[in-house]
């Protein structure tokens, strides 16, 4: 017989009699010595209830109650199958015992000896099936979890990844592809909401020269040191990003030209006491910054690009004007209309 089917019983019955019959049909119904019999309540709590599969017990005992051995059963295991086996014939009493834990309740009349190997067998089968469900739920609940942990570190590559696929490598400033997406979508929302829109392109005078003549370990540092200078000036909402080489683009939704114009000052100076104070460099070294400055109401561009390109434009003028300053894009008049003949 398998090792499933040969049950560990405990049966608590005070009655020689009762205890030996009650005995001899487990053992012939499950083809097994399986049955460990105890007179008293004290001599059940002696034997190591790990070792139980069902427990049987009367429910007058000479030192206690059935009741009594199923707190002290439930106490030691939950999940262990309790039956009281008594000749109470209580409503309230087996209400009583089911309420308390216990999963059968066998009056002693009649044949219910007979009856015994069966409310046995059926317990223990929901016994295992409540086991199995245990088990399963378990495994489940740390699939899940592994699940869980499993997506936790996938969207943590992800989003490392998307970092890594939008920042620029030199100065963890966004890189151009990464500008783009910002241009388009605050360009749309601008136009939707009728927000302004201010776009600031930056080229380092002079950087060429200064990469040839100190290197270019220490033209990345002067590229980064531009960035933090960019990063302090930058609102949550605004972006800074390198657009290319030397040249860097600030975007800063819902900023007029006033606005833009004090940030870009700001940049202006900042920068340039930072290659006093950090670089250590004299202003005849010959490193300024390029600004060009267009807005959405001041420049009146048609697509995102456009709003780029006038800010281009006006870089493009600051550098013809001497360099070292910010030009703000100014749209060309309208032609004026011919004169009425």
């Amino acid at each position: 017989m398998p090792d499933q089917e040969r049950p560990r019983l405990l049966v608590i019955e005070d009655d020689p009699d009762a205890a030996a019959l009650m005995g001899e049909i487990l053992r012939d119904h499950f083809h097994a010595d399986c049955v460990c019999s105890c007179p008293t309540l004290a001599a059940a709590k002696a034997v190591d209830l790990d070792q139980i599969d069902l427990v049987l017990s009367d429910m007058n005992l000479p030192d206690g109650t059935g009741l009594e051995a199923l707190a002290h059963c439930l106490q030691h295991r939950l999940d262990l199958p309790f039956v009281l086996v008594t000749a109470e014939l209580s409503a309230d009493t087996a209400v009583t015992a089911v309420r308390r834990g216990a999963c059968d309740y066998v009056v002693k009349t009649g044949d219910y000896l007979l009856a015994i190997p069966l409310v046995v067998e059926k317990n223990l089968v929901i016994a295992r099936i409540r086991q199995e469900n245990q088990r399963l739920a378990a495994e489940l609940s740390a699939s899940l979890a592994q699940v869980k942990e499993k997506n936790q570190q996938l969207e943590e590559a992800v989003l490392m990844l998307e970092t890594v696929a939008a920042t620029d490598p030199l100065t963890n400033l966004a890189n151009r592809r990464a500008f783009g997406f910002a241009l388009d979508r605050s360009f749309a929302e601008a136009g939707r909401y009728g927000h302004d829109l201010a776009c600031i392109m930056i080229d380092v005078d002079g950087f060429k020269q200064f990469n040839d003549a100190c290197g270019h370990l220490r033209g990345d540092e002067l590229l980064r040191l531009l960035a933090r200078v960019l990063e302090a000036n930058c609102r949550l909402s605004d972006l800074a990003g390198r657009y290319g080489g030397d040249e860097f683009v600030v975007l800063m939704p819902q900023t007029d030209q006033a606005t833009a114009r004090i940030v870009a000052g700001r940049i202006l100076e900042q920068f340039g006491q930072a290659l006093t104070t950090t670089f250590h460099l004299r202003p005849e070294a010959g490193l300024s910054l390029s600004m060009g400055l267009a807005t959405l109401r001041g420049s009146r561009p048609v697509t995102a690009e456009d709003l780029v390109g006038h800010a281009d434009h006006a870089l493009y003028s600051a550098k013809q004007a001497g360099k070292a300053c910010l030009r703000v894009y100014q749209p060309a008049p309208p032609p004026a209309q011919a004169a009425a003949v």
